[in-house]
């Protein structure tokens, strides 16, 4: 997996120095049937130009749906963008952008980058994008416009694949939350002397049992009843070979009115949480860190030690999500508890890692329902073959892309 973020980074890299460079729009035009539409931009520093949505959304002629995920609707297309980061999804695949939508009061800005890249995709036949001024011109329904044929995989490709269609090579941490000294939550409706540490080593075991059975390489942080230090866990056993680091834990809820009827399964991608109860499960899961073994300071990183952090994390945020969205979508064919969905928050155990990473919250300890699920050996078996079937569909996925862009580079 190194090749592809690298280019996709470096292409980071050159638009933020294209930004930099050069004078940046001071406003949008935007030509279509409609007329013409003028738009403001905002400039921000270090970001470039930002696109105010609503009107935007005015002059393509589409509406605007607020939520968490701020979607843009136009025609048929659909366009999804995460407040706080730089993803957003057109209903088949995440993109990174080279800056951050953001929330400003009751307005919300994307980078002008969606429009030249995204809005503008001549595989759409909708927009068409003109740099020199700045301008998004509606392409009539009769234009022709190129469009790269699709190609194809070559026999030597297919001959290399595992039976499933995933190519050899892969290589997947897992990560058993907790352990040692440090229990997890106590697991309320866990059978007596199980805890969360337990039961996510249990199905961590499993996962990596299923994964290496379709020919996947599994590194473990660890495979019994030790403790790992939050912060070594993502650096030191998911490096530049790992595709994914996946941490597995036991959601829980402190006493109160109805805590014992919450259950469900969800999974989470670093980020500023966006929700209290995103929040709180961040809290509890880096509570975890007072366990760990004191440990001498590691080098100070230079400013372009953090630049290259920042431009990785961004890089990894978009497959990050996909991956967590496979897990929730995989999980519901076995959990009988509500899908509570793809989040965002803070872990400790994220923050670290260099590579794609999501942490997986099975279910509530706090819940009988879902206690009995994670605690008995068909449930947990059920819960590890699905996140497995998960994580080979992120990786075949990741397969068709780096395939296409490689077999591209080459023409």
């Amino acid at each position: 997996m190194e090749g592809p973020p690298v280019i996709r980074g470096a292409l980071l890299l050159a638009a933020w120095a294209w930004l930099a460079g050069s004078l940046p729009p001071s406003r949008l035009q935007v030509s279509s049937a409609r007329g013409v539409t003028t738009i403001a931009l905002h400039q921000r520093a270090g970001d470039g130009p930002l696109v105010p949505l609503a009107p935007l959304a005015k002059a393509v002629g589409g509406t605007v749906e607020d939520g968490e995920w701020v979607t843009l609707v136009t025609g048929a297309l659909r366009f999804r963008f995460l407040v706080g980061t730089p993803l957003v999804s057109d209903g088949t695949t995440l993109r990174t952008l080279p800056a951050l939508t953001l929330r400003r009061g009751d307005s919300v800005f994307v980078p002008l980058a969606f429009v030249a890249e995204m809005l503008a995709d001549g595989a759409r036949r909708a927009w068409a994008w003109t740099a020199a001024t700045a301008t998004l011109a509606e392409v009539p329904a009769a234009s022709p416009i190129a469009v790269r044929p699709a190609r194809t995989t070559t026999g030597a490709e297919e001959r290399a694949r595992f039976p499933d269609g995933l190519r050899p090579g892969h290589h997947v941490t897992v990560d058993p939350g907790h352990g040692g000294t440090d229990p997890g939550n106590p697991g309320l409706f866990f059978p007596k002397g199980m805890r969360e540490k337990d039961v996510n080593l249990a199905v961590s075991l499993l996962v990596r049992d299923e994964l290496v059975r379709r020919g996947v390489r599994v590194t473990m942080t660890r495979t019994r009843d030790t403790l790992i230090n939050l912060s070594h866990r993502a650096p030191r056993y998911c490096g530049g070979s790992c595709d994914l680091f996946v941490s597995i834990h036991v959601n829980a809820l402190d006493p109160r009115t109805g805590y014992q009827n919450v259950r469900g399964f969800e999974t989470y991608f670093l980020a500023d949480a966006k929700t209290a109860d995103a929040a709180r499960v961040a809290k509890m899961e880096n509570d975890a860190i007072r366990f760990d073994l004191p440990e001498d300071e590691g080098p100070t990183l230079g400013g372009l030690d953090y630049m290259l952090k920042d431009l990785q994390t961004n890089e990894f945020l978009r497959e990050s999500a996909r991956a967590s969205e496979l897990v929730q979508s995989h999980l519901r064919e076995v959990h009988s508890g509500p899908d509570r969905g793809v989040k965002q928050a803070g872990f400790a155990v994220l923050s670290t890692a260099r590579r794609p990473a999501i942490l997986v919250e099975l279910g509530y300890s706090t819940n009988r329902s879902d206690a009995r699920l994670m605690s008995t050996p068909d449930g947990q078996a059920a819960l590890a073959t699905k996140i497995a079937d998960a994580i080979v569909a992120y990786l075949r996925e990741y397969d068709r892309r780096t395939g296409d862009a490689q077999r591209g580079a080459a023409q």
